[in-house]
């Protein structure tokens, strides 16, 4: 699994740096004010309403998609619209059942528990899960050997709100008892561009529509890091300039961070660089990627692959990763078809 609180600016990952009230009061904190998932908040829309107009507590809800695009914020922006008190918590925090029955029998009526990584629940931690989401009950097994005695606690009505970045990794079970299952996607650049013309806004900074507009287009699409990236570059331009965001302070600024026009760092480099240098662009295993430059194979799969298959640089095969004739462009080199291609053009 990718490591938790990836440095680097522009990864999706919450960061021990980022300022967490500020961050806060920028998310949205209604449906109305969500930009650029509309799929999403369609489905949520309905499906809350129809809860609130049978006085009855929203189904179990399943968010899943890359890091840093607004599941946390869907799981506070649910409870705010269902008119409940919110409890977040984590996979990786509930260790064992206990932990999680007691959280369970702290909740009241029509409560919201949002659990972020939701995948790493254990197996013993999922058992007690399972009637508490189906039945609303909490199972307790009272005493040891022969004369152990199971006795059932009844809950009260309750939501679970999952959220996980490895959807793969959640069990059938676990999955399939979430009636609600939605998928956050990158966001598109005119989505970006609002989301940091908002923001700056709220934090009183003066922007031309072109500097959020090359803010946005290097956010890749995550709004943590074009927030991230807006409160560099705000404090860029008050020490370097007048305050203001002009397009010549927000690329200065955009330079020094490292992250070139399309969003790219210097680990997206180092990939790129790596499959089409020292393996002709491949087909190449994950594998021998990050050993070739000394990185983590699941950091290269969760948090640099996800962006460069979206931009159209990369290709997963059966044999392995290969780079496409834009990769190629995008460093400047002349394109030459993997073996396997040049074959099929023959």
């Amino acid at each position: 699994m990718a490591a938790d609180n990836d440095p680097r600016t522009v990864s999706g990952e919450a960061q021990p740096d980022d300022d967490g009230a500020l961050d806060r009061a920028l998310r949205p904190q209604r449906l109305d004010d969500l930009i650029g998932q509309d799929a999403v908040r369609d489905n949520l829309r309905i499906a809350i309403q129809a809860a609130r107009g049978r006085a009855e507590s929203l189904d179990h809800v399943l968010i899943y998609g890359p890091p840093g695009l607004g599941k946390t914020t869907l799981s506070h922006i649910i409870a705010r619209e269902m008119g409940a008190n919110l409890r977040v918590t984590s996979g990786p925090a509930i260790e064992r059942a206990g932990d999680l029955a007691a959280i369970l029998t702290n909740l009241r009526a029509h409560d919201v528990l949002f659990i972020d990584e939701i995948h790493r629940l254990s197996r013993a931690v999922e058992e007690v899960l399972y009637p508490a989401m189906e039945d609303f009950a909490l199972d307790i097994v009272i005493g040891k050997g022969p004369s152990a005695r199971s006795v059932r606690l009844k809950l009260p009505p309750i939501t679970i709100v999952g959220a996980t970045t490895r959807l793969a990794l959640l069990s059938n079970p676990l999955r399939d008892r979430f009636q609600v299952q939605l998928r956050v996607d990158f966001y598109p650049l005119d989505a970006m561009s609002l989301i940091v013309d908002r923001a700056a806004r709220l934090l009183d900074t003066p922007i031309t529509d072109a500097a959020v507009r090359d803010i946005a287009a290097r956010a890749r699409g995550t709004p943590r890091v074009g927030l991230r990236l807006l409160k560099r570059v705000r404090d860029y331009a008050q020490v370097r300039g007048d305050g203001g965001i002009s397009p010549a302070v927000a690329i200065d600024a955009l330079k020094l961070l490292g992250v070139d026009a399309l969003g790219l760092d210097d680990l997206d480099m180092r990939v790129l660089q790596a499959l089409i240098g020292k393996f002709g662009g491949g087909p190449v295993g994950l594998e021998t990627i990050a050993a070739s430059i000394s990185e983590d194979s699941d950091t290269i799969m969760d948090v640099v692959e996800p962006y460069l298959l979206q931009l159209g640089f990369l290709d997963r095969t059966p044999r392995g990763r290969v780079a496409t004739a834009r990769a190629y462009e995008h460093l400047g080199v002349p394109f030459t078809p993997p073996p396997s291609t040049q074959s099929a053009l023959l």
